[in-house]
């Protein structure tokens, strides 16, 4: 689980190996952000995760969903909480935002916390933009799954293609 859990370390993927390493991916809006705080008898005290809503589409099914994930770090006002490094930026993580995100269900991101958990942290968050030729998936460079800037339309017959080769394998 090195690219769920809080080590300040990314792991370098393909696109193949996230979509083989996660449960899915959503292109969604961002509808609502909460920090939430964990004081836990053996993980310890304050512990702080970001959940973002997001209501869009699964790139490997096409169906409508609408889905809580989850990071580590946040901040609950000014002064309460934790800064992560790892965690996607406020800009990348704003209500309003649409975005990719590859997603991985865990049953405890600590303090016993249950949620789909964002892989990779802020690599598994990347933003989109509007272009004449259609919706636009920003690459972050070598090393992660969206390496360059890549049509919504292109990558989502990508997800799909590997999902479903996936998918086979594994009956």
């Amino acid at each position: 689980f090195a690219g769920l859990s809080g080590q300040a370390q990314i792991e370098r993927l393909s696109l193949e190996q996230m979509v083989q390493k996660t449960d899915d991916a959503l292109f969604a809006e961002i509808t609502s952000k909460e920090v939430i705080r964990i004081d836990h008898p053996t993980d310890g005290p304050e512990l702080y995760f970001t959940h973002l809503t997001l209501e869009g589409t699964s790139l490997s099914t096409g169906e409508a969903q609408t889905i809580v994930v989850t990071f580590p770090g946040g901040f609950v006002n000014e002064t309460d909480g934790v800064w992560n490094s790892e965690a996607p930026s406020a800009d990348d993580s704003k209500i309003g935002n649409q975005v990719v995100a590859f997603y991985k269900h865990i049953d405890n991101a600590g303090g016993d916390l249950a949620c789909n958990f964002l892989y990779a942290s802020h690599g598994g968050l990347f933003r989109t933009v509007d272009s004449p030729a259609g919706t636009v998936v920003m690459g972050r460079g070598d090393g992660y799954a969206i390496q360059n800037n890549t049509r919504l339309s292109a990558l989502d017959t990508a997800i799909t293609t590997i999902a479903d080769a996936t998918k086979k394998e594994q009956k």
